[in-house]
Formats: C-alpha cells, sequence, structure tokens
C-alpha cells in the first residue's frame, strides 16, 4: 500500500477504487451528521482545496493564511525532494477553505473577514460542534476540487511541502498522501514527550491493526476526489482518530498512498487533550479491529 519516497505508479482513476468497494464497516445506523451552518463563498472547480479546521485560533489564523496564500501565490516549481533528476510540475488552481468547529472565540469573524478580503482565494465554513474529522469531511465532501487536502492552522509543518502533498496525487498517480515525521529523513522539533508518544501510538497500531505506514496523525494529508467519495462514507470517527482511520481504510483497500518526510516544528501552544486524546484513540482501534474482522475486504 505504502511506497517511500516516491508515488506509486499507479493511474490516476476510480479502477484500484472501484475494485474495493465491498468494504463494509460494523456501524448499521450510523449517526446523522451534522451539516455547515454558515458559509462565505462557494466550492470552486479548482485542483486542489486546501482545508485548515480551526478552533478558537483567533490568535494566528490571519498570519497563517496570509502566509499559506503567500507561498501558493509565489513563482515557483515543485519536485519530489527525493528524486536524484527532480521532475518539475506545473503549478496547480487552489483555495484555502477555513473550517471553524464552532469556535467561542472571534476566530469565525476573523474568517469571514479573510473570505470576503480575498474570494478568489479563502473561502470559510462553519460547522456547529468540534472535531477535525466532522470538519474534514464536510469540507472535503462537498468539495469539486481533484484534491482535497488538509493541514494544521499553526503550520507546524513546512508549507513548501505543499507542492509535493498535492502534486503526488494530482499528477503522482496516488490516490491518499500523508507526511510523516517518523521517517529518518524528516527533521522535526518536539518535545521528548511527544515524540515517545507519537512513536509509541504507531508502534501499538502496527501491533493491533497490522498497518504498515508511520505517523498516522501528522496533520498534512490529501485525498483524490475519487479517494473521498469512496472513503469519507465509511470513516466513523470525527476528532483525531479520523486520521488514523482514514490511513488504515486506504491501507485495507489497497489505494495507492505516498507516505513522504517532512519538516516539522512542535507548535509550544498546542491545544490537544493528549489523556482525552490517547483514550479515544484507543477506542478508536478497539472499532477498527473489530471492523477489520468482520468487513468483506
Amino acid at each position: 500500500m505504502t511506497k517511500l519516497h516516491q508515488p506509486q505508479t499507479a493511474q490516476h482513476s476510480s479502477n484500484s477504487i472501484n475494485a474495493s468497494q465491498d468494504f463494509k464497516h460494523d456501524s448499521p445506523n450510523p449517526p446523522k451528521p451534522l451539516s455547515i451552518a454558515e458559509r462565505v463563498g462557494k466550492p470552486a472547480y479548482v485542483d486542489a482545496d486546501i482545508v485548515i479546521p480551526v478552533y478558537n485560533e483567533r490568535e494566528q489564523l490571519t498570519d497563517s493564511v496570509l502566509a499559506l496564500m503567500r507561498f501558493l501565490s509565489s513563482p515557483r516549481h515543485s519536485r519530489f525532494p527525493s528524486q536524484s533528476q527532480p521532475s518539475y510540475f506545473p503549478l496547480y488552481s487552489w483555495n484555502i477553505v477555513i473550517a471553524d468547529n464552532a469556535s467561542t472565540d472571534d476566530t469565525w469573524p476573523i474568517a469571514v473577514s479573510l473570505a470576503r478580503q480575498y474570494p478568489k482565494f479563502v473561502r470559510a465554513i462553519r460547522i456547529p460542534a468540534k472535531g477535525r474529522g466532522r470538519a474534514l469531511k464536510l469540507a472535503w465532501g462537498e468539495s469539486h476540487a481533484k484534491v482535497r487536502a488538509y493541514m494544521d492552522v499553526d503550520l507546524s509543518t513546512d508549507i513548501r511541502l505543499t507542492d509535493v502533498l498535492i502534486n503526488s496525487i494530482l499528477n503522482g498517480g496516488a490516490e491518499v498522501a500523508s507526511g510523516c515525521r517518523l521517517l529518518d529523513e524528516s527533521h522535526v522539533t518536539r518535545s521528548a514527550k511527544r515524540e515517545f508518544i507519537s512513536r509509541s501510538y504507531n508502534v501499538l497500531l502496527r501491533a493491533t491493526l497490522g498497518v504498515t505506514f508511520e505517523d498516522a496523525q501528522c496533520g498534512f494529508k490529501a485525498i483524490s476526489a475519487e479517494a473521498a467519495k469512496f472513503l469519507l462514507p465509511k470513516i466513523q470517527d470525527n476528532e483525531w482518530f479520523f486520521d488514523t482511520e482514514l490511513l488504515t481504510l486506504a491501507q485495507t483497500c489497497n489505494l495507492p498512498t505516498y507516505i513522504f518526510p517532512v519538516r516539522w516544528v512542535e507548535d509550544a501552544g498546542t491545544t490537544v487533550d493528549i489523556p482525552d486524546t490517547v483514550r479515544k484513540d484507543l477506542e478508536g482501534i478497539k472499532r477498527m479491529r473489530r471492523t477489520l474482522a468482520t468487513s468483506l475486504i
């Protein structure tokens, strides 16, 4: 499923996805999902939608969106960084999508202001409940883009790798792409505690779910439009386990996936509740084991 350092050579089409459509999950009556409560701007037919999920991020939202806009608007070539002979790709059209998860501060008014100030490049949606997974399901689900990506608002992953993320799907034949902080080629700055938790979690995933990918929770991922239609209805989690479930289902269904090293710097002001996240991840692993054991693959 996963091939490190260069994209798999499968053709970018729905063929590999259609081959696995007998996959079923173990929730016969899933709860009805929440819908988008407000939006500024409409989905555009672009190459890539880049979603930034946010909850109470008024301090850094503007700076992060403007920094990403400057990069995406800059004259440059993109390439897969591990190739000895770089292959350059044309630039792609894009939208930044701010997905606000029921913020209680000024995050939504700031998102509205950015979308109105830059209507060709930014749109905003407000979802009346927390959860990164929920935000991505709704933002990716209504997207018209060929590639649906997301990154964390703190821009911990070097945004210069956005081209690798997008082009691995747009031009590289992958259906799913994810940055990885645990490869030898990655350059990561973070606390020993976070490093230990991350590595321990991924060892646990390998032991319990039999996955081969590393670093399930890196907040730097993308999927193709075809993969979105196929995978999103099957992903049950609406919070942090969403990422793990996405990659696990992609591997189970043999979707071409590109995992690549990143440069990543920990945000000292992160608001992630680690104990609560660990508890929910363990529940998600237990559920996924049942799903994989009872599904027709």
